[in-house]
């Protein structure tokens, strides 16, 4: 019986990481870079809008809010 304990804290964890990361994902990247080059939704890496500016400087790109992350807030 000792022997199943770990086993099933990690099959647990495993779950739970599973069922959490995508909710962490879309927190994090609430921007996205968007434009002729990156269609849609863009390149959703940025945390903050100040990043997204920074990487749209001198293209013809734009930032605009993540909609996985709307999607998580309207919730």
């Amino acid at each position: 019986m000792h022997r199943f304990v770990p086993m099933l804290a990690l099959l647990t964890t495993a779950i739970s990481l599973a069922f959490l990361e995508p909710v962490r994902a879309a927190e994090a990247d609430r921007y996205c870079l968007r434009g002729r080059n990156w269609g849609f939704p863009g390149n959703c890496q940025f945390a903050t809008r100040s990043q997204c500016l920074a990487a749209a400087s001198g293209t013809n790109a734009y930032c605009g809010i993540n909609p996985r992350y709307a999607a998580s807030r309207r919730r």
